[in-house]
C-alpha cells in the first residue's frame, strides 16, 4: 500500500471501517464515494511487482530487435567470437552489473546482486555457424572469416543465437530496471562454443561456479522452428541427448586390388564393423530405451586398384541415460576389435572418442512448477509439453556439475506459415538450415515474457525455499 498515493491510502484505510448511520445528514454523499472511491483505488499506479509484464517486454522490444538485427548480421564462429561477447558485456555494464569477460575463452558473466536470496543463472550461447545463408532477409548475414582448418566459410546464426541473446539482454534490462520485483542473485551467462560442446566445460574450468556466486537454478531457453510465434515447449526429465564422437581408425596391409590374398584389406573391415555396430543397439539395448549409433562416414583409399593400409569411420552416439551411454561405447569398441581379429588384423583397431557432453536433464519438480507459472502468463495452451529429443547440447555441463535446471524451447514460426507446411505434410527450415528464419520479433516479445516471468517467480524467499522446488531437494 506504500506505493498509492496518499490520499488512496488514507481512504483505503477508511472505508474499510465506514459504515452508513442513520444519522448522517447526507446519505447521498456516502453513496457517493462508496461508489467512486473503489474506482479511484482501481485507477492508482500499481506496485512495480505487479506491473503487467508485457508492457515491460514492449518497452525494449525496438532496442531488443536492433540488438537481434546487429547480431544475426555478424556472426562468429565457435571461440572466436571476440566482437559478440564485446558487445553483450558492454550492455550488461551499462545495465549495473559486475561483467567479467574472457571466462573460458570468449565466455561473458554478469553479476547483479540485489539484497538477500537465491541465486539463479540465466544462460545464453554466442557462436554462430559456417553456414551460407539463403533466407533472402534484407538483414541476412554475408559474413565470411576463415575457419580454424584456414577454409574460407560462409557465416550464420543458423541455429538462432541471436535470438537467445537477444532475448537475455531484453530481459536483463527489465529485470535491472524493476529491481523491487525481485531480491536475490542474478548470475547471466553468455557461453561461447555451444556448437562445438566445448564453451561450457571450459567455463567450468575456467572458475565459473568458484569466481562467481553458484546458482541453486539454472535457465536456458533455445528456439525451434516446431513452435509457432506465443508458445513454448517444455519437457520434464530428459530433454536432449547425450553424445560422443567417436573416430575408429582400422589397421590392415595393403596391396594391389588384383592380389587381395596378399592384403588384410581395411575397407572389408570397415564395412563388416559398420553392419555389426547396427546390431548393439537392436540386439543389445532394451527395447524402449533411446539409442543410436551413426556412421556418418568411412574414408580409405586414393585410388580404386590399391587395397589401402588403414580406414577410418566417423560415429556419432547418443542416449539418454548413463549407463546406456556407457555399454554403447564399451560394444563399440569390442566390435572393433572383433572384426579386426575376424579378418586377421596384425593391429587392432584405434576407438578415440574426441567430443562428447552429457544428457540436458530437466529437475521434473522445477519443470512442473516453472510450467505453471508459465501458463500463468502464457495462457495454458501455450505451454506445450514435447517429447524429448537427440540432438545434444553442452549445457548438460551445467546440470553435471550440480545446478538443478529448466531448459525450455520457444517458439519461433510464423503461425501461418507453420500451419500451410503443415498441412502440406512437410516442415519449416530447421535449425542448422540455411534457410532458417525464425520470426524475430514475435519470438523475442514470448522470449523476454517468458524468462522474465520465471526469474521473478525464482528470485523471491530465500535460497532455501527455491531449492525446495527441486527434486533433488526432496520437493515434490
Amino acid at each position: 500500500m506504500a506505493d498509492f498515493p496518499f490520499f488512496l491510502r488514507v481512504s483505503v484505510v477508511r472505508i474499510r471501517v465506514l459504515r452508513y448511520h442513520p444519522r448522517m445528514k447526507n446519505p447521498v454523499l456516502f453513496r457517493l464515494i462508496a461508489l467512486v472511491l473503489p474506482a479511484l483505488i482501481a485507477a492508482a499506479p500499481l506496485p512495480a511487482q505487479t506491473a503487467p509484464v508485457n508492457s515491460q517486454v514492449d518497452s525494449v522490444l525496438h532496442n531488443a530487435m536492433d540488438l537481434y538485427m546487429d547480431l544475426h548480421q555478424h556472426p562468429e564462429l565457435s571461440s572466436h567470437e571476440t566482437r559478440t561477447a564485446a558487445e553483450l558485456a558492454t550492455r550488461l555494464r551499462a545495465l549495473g552489473f559486475e561483467v567479467t569477460e574472457h571466462v573460458g575463452g570468449t565466455g561473458v558473466v554478469g553479476v547483479m546482486k540485489n539484497g538477500a536470496g537465491p541465486t539463479v543463472m540465466l544462460r545464453t550461447e554466442l557462436d554462430g555457424l559456417p553456414v551460407e545463408e539463403k533466407t533472402g532477409l534484407p538483414y541476412a548475414s554475408k559474413a565470411h572469416t576463415k575457419d580454424d582448418n584456414g577454409r574460407e566459410v560462409s557465416l550464420m546464426h543458423a541455429c538462432g543465437h541471436d535470438v537467445h541473446m537477444a532475448s537475455w539482454w531484453g530481459t536483463a534490462s527489465i529485470l535491472a530496471h524493476s529491481k523491487d520485483t525481485w531480491h536475490g542473485t542474478l548470475v547471466l551467462v553468455a557461453q561461447p562454443a555451444e556448437e562445438t560442446i566445448t564453451g561450457a566445460k571450459k567455463m567450468l574450468e575456467d572458475g565459473l561456479l568458484t569466481r562467481f556466486p553458484k546458482p541453486d537454478i539454472g535457465i536456458a531457453m533455445h528456439d525451434t522452428n516446431g513452435l509457432p510465434v506465443g508458445k513454448v515447449g517444455i519437457t520434464p526429465g530428459y530433454a536432449k541427448a547425450n553424445a560422443d564422437s567417436v573416430r575408429i581408425t582400422i589397421y590392415g596391409k595393403g596391396g594391389h586390388g588384383a592380389a587381395p590374398h596378399t592384403t588384410i584389406d581395411p575397407v572389408l573391415i570397415a564395412a563388416r564393423t559398420a553392419v555389426t555396430l547396427q546390431s548393439i543397439v537392436s540386439r543389445e539395448i532394451k527395447p524402449g530405451e533411446a539409442a543410436i549409433i551413426t556412421i556418418g562416414y568411412i574414408q580409405a583409399g586414393t585410388k580404386n586398384n590399391i587395397i589401402p593400409d588403414d580406414a577410418q569411420m566417423g560415429l556419432t552416439v547418443r542416449s539418454y541415460k548413463p549407463e546406456v551411454r556407457k555399454h554403447l561405447l564399451a560394444a563399440i569398441e569390442r566390435v572393433a576389435r572383433g572384426e579386426a581379429m575376424a579378418a586377421g588384423a596384425e593391429k587392432m583397431p584405434l576407438v578415440e572418442r574426441y567430443e562428447s557432453t552429457g544428457a540436458v536433464y530437466n529437475d521434473p519438480v522445477l519443470t512442473a512448477h516453472l510450467a505453471g507459472t508459465l501458463e500463468g502468463v502464457l495462457g495454458k495452451g501455450n505451454v506445450v509439453t514435447e517429447d524429448p529429443i537427440m540432438t545434444s547440447e553442452d549445457y548438460a555441463y551445467f546440470v553435471e556439475a550440480g545446478i538443478p535446471s529448466f531448459y525450455f524451447t520457444l517458439g519461433v514460426a510464423d503461425p501461418q506459415k507453420l500451419a500451410e507446411a503443415r498441412s502440406a505434410g512437410k516442415n519449416l527450415p530447421s535449425n542448422h538450415s540455411p534457410l532458417f528464419a525464425p520470426s524475430a520479433e514475435g519470438g523475442l516479445r514470448t522470449g523476454m515474457i517468458a524468462e522474465v516471468t520465471v526469474l521473478r517467480d525464482l528470485l523471491k524467499g530465500t535460497a532455501a525455499d527455491v531449492r525446495k522446488l527441486t527434486k533433488q531437494s526432496g520437493g515434490n
